[in-house]
This record gives structure tokens, C-alpha cells and sequence, in this order.
């Protein structure tokens, strides 16, 4: 038996800004053929996945530290196709 949908339940944000800034706003959501509301959310939810991805916190044991350690420590591996590759000219390369 299926289960009936979550309903989402919508919450409201009221911020206050100055009329310019809001004119501003209103300026940018019209270039991008975008309600107001919209442009604002997409833009908030956008900054604040990079501002909560930033602060992600990588936890690790004492061994697996050594380990890291050990491989950022140790000199690069030569690997023959990858000094090819680096060293050939390109289509971006002045001529």
C-alpha cells in the first residue's frame, strides 16, 4: 500500500530592506524573468550551500591521520602519460 504524500509545509520569511536595495533586487529578478520571491530564494539557498559546504569537518582516527600524512609527505609518483600529456603542446598555446 502506498503511503499518501508529506504534505510540505510552508513557512514565511519577512526580511526589511531599504527601497533601493529592494529596487535593486526587483531589477535583477526582472533580467532574469523571475518573481521576486524566487530570484531571492534560489540566490539565499545558493549561498547558503556554499557557506554550509565550506564548513564541513572531515573526522578521522589517529592512524588513518599517519596515513594521510604519510601520502601528502611523500613525493609526487612519476607517471609517464601524465608528464606526456603535461609537456605536449596544445590547441591554447600561442604559436
Amino acid at each position: 500500500m502506498a503511503t499518501a504524500p508529506h504534505k510540505i509545509k510552508e513557512e514565511r520569511l519577512s526580511i526589511r530592506i531599504s527601497g533601493e536595495r529592494k529596487d535593486l533586487i526587483a531589477k535583477a529578478a526582472d533580467i532574469e524573468h523571475k518573481k521576486i520571491t524566487d530570484f531571492v530564494l534560489e540566490n539565499a539557498l545558493s549561498a547558503a550551500e556554499a557557506v554550509v559546504g565550506d564548513d564541513a569537518n572531515i573526522r578521522i582516527n589517529a592512524k588513518q591521520w599517519k596515513k594521510l600524512a604519510a601520502a601528502l609527505d611523500a613525493p609526487p609518483r612519476k607517471i609517464p602519460a601524465l608528464r606526456k600529456l603535461l609537456t605536449q603542446s596544445s590547441v591554447f598555446d600561442a604559436k
